[in-house]
Formats: structure tokens, sequence, C-alpha cells
């Protein structure tokens, strides 16, 4: 395999988060005493990812002044949005830093434990445009269901509603830069609406089951659930 290298899309404003979290991007908010920035690189870093691109928006020197201060050996580059660019068009913009023909993309408020290396091997025997990590839950509402073929392409995504059980999206990919990027988006473009929601009827988007801790601090009841499941985790 070659070099691993993640995109992370550290951007967004965390306003559902305003009433618990200071003014500060999602990504540093703060869990068990650290930003949850540092616990997502070092659950990459333990996956063998050698480099990272940060795919900044809102108030991203804050971001930046953390990375230089605490993470000055990684090998990384940032990559800032001068306007909210959805996470499809942040992820265009990232892509210009990247040197790998697939990479991982991971959301910046999502830690989620996958194999990689089984991640990229299914990704790669598939020939896949995109491969999707799919946490099973059960008895939820916040979250669609993804619904796999049985080569475990992608059927379709059901919207939002109660499910007793099902797969969703657990927010990290397996991405060929080369394939997103010959699509045709608009300036702003959501990465899961505009991309994988129209583009995995062709067969070339997949999904691997994985089942590893899951956490999304993106809702302020997530976020305290994981003030308590953080403390000691590095």
């Amino acid at each position: 395999m070659k070099t691993k290298e993640a995109i992370i899309l550290a951007g967004g404003l965390g306003t559902r988060l305003r009433e618990v979290v200071p003014d500060l991007p999602k990504c540093m908010a703060s869990v068990g005493g650290q930003p949850f920035l540092f616990y997502l690189i070092n659950q990459l870093r333990r996956e063998r990812v050698e480099k990272f691109i940060f795919s900044l928006g809102y108030k991203h020197k804050i971001v930046e002044d953390y990375l230089s201060g605490h993470f000055s050996m990684l090998n990384y580059s940032c990559t800032v949005e001068n306007e909210p660019l959805g996470t499809g068009g942040a992820t265009r913009l990232a892509c210009q830093q990247t040197t790998e023909e697939n990479v991982i993309v991971v959301n910046g408020d999502t830690l989620f434990d996958v194999d990689t290396d089984e991640l990229f091997a299914f990704h790669l025997q598939r020939d896949a445009e995109s491969t999707l990590a799919l946490k099973p839950m059960r008895n939820f509402d916040r979250y669609g269901v993804v619904e796999l073929n049985k080569n475990n392409s992608i059927k379709y995504f059901k919207e939002k509603q109660f499910y007793q059980i099902g797969l969703i999206n657990g927010g990290v990919y397996i991405m060929n830069v080369v394939k997103f990027l010959e699509k045709k988006f608009d300036a702003k473009f959501s990465y899961e609406k505009d991309y994988l929601e129209r583009y995995c009827q062709g067969g070339k988007i997949y999904g691997l089951i994985q089942d590893g801790y899951f956490i999304d601090i993106g809702i302020s009841c997530d976020y305290e659930r994981a003030q308590a499941a953080f403390p000691g985790l590095c």
C-alpha cells in the first residue's frame, strides 16, 4: 500500500453546540481536556496515516495555531475556505493538496474506529469511486440509513426517521481523487447529497460494515456523552 493520506473536514461552525461549547470550530470543542481534533488525529495515526490535509474555514486560525503548537512534527498542510463551500466544496479544495490517488476523508466532528487497511483493500479490489465505512445502529432517528446491494455497492440512501436497526454513513470514506474531480458540481455542494447520493446508482460507490467505536459530537447530547467516554483516551 502507498502512503496513507487523509483529508479532515474541520471547517464546521458548530452552531448546534453553542449552548455547551464556546465560539469555536467544532473540531476544537474540548473533550476530556483536549480538543476533539486531538483524538481524531491520534486515531488516524494509529491507523498509520502519514500525511494530513486539514480543510478549514470558520475561525481557521484557531486550528492552525493548535496544529503548529501541538503537532509541529506532523506531516500536514491546510486549505482554507474563504466562504462556506459545503462538505463537497471543502473536499474538492483539499484535493489540491493531495498526492495519492486514493485518500481517506473524515468528518472533523466524528470519530469512528475503522480498520483503514481493510477499507482500502476493499476499495481497491472493486476499483471503487468511493467506499463508505458503515456503522450498524439500533433504535435511532438522527441518521438516515444506507441500503446495500449483494456486492456491497450502495443501492440507495434512506431519509432520517426512526429505525430499529440499520447501517449509517459513519463519516469515513476512501475516495478516488481523480474520479471525484472528474464530476461537475456547483461551487458549493454537499459531498453526501450531491456526490454520494447522486452517483450511487452508477454502481461504483460501495459500503463496508465496520463495527468499531463511533461518536459524533455534532449535537449537545452526544457531545456530553463524549465527555464521559474520552478521558484517558489518546
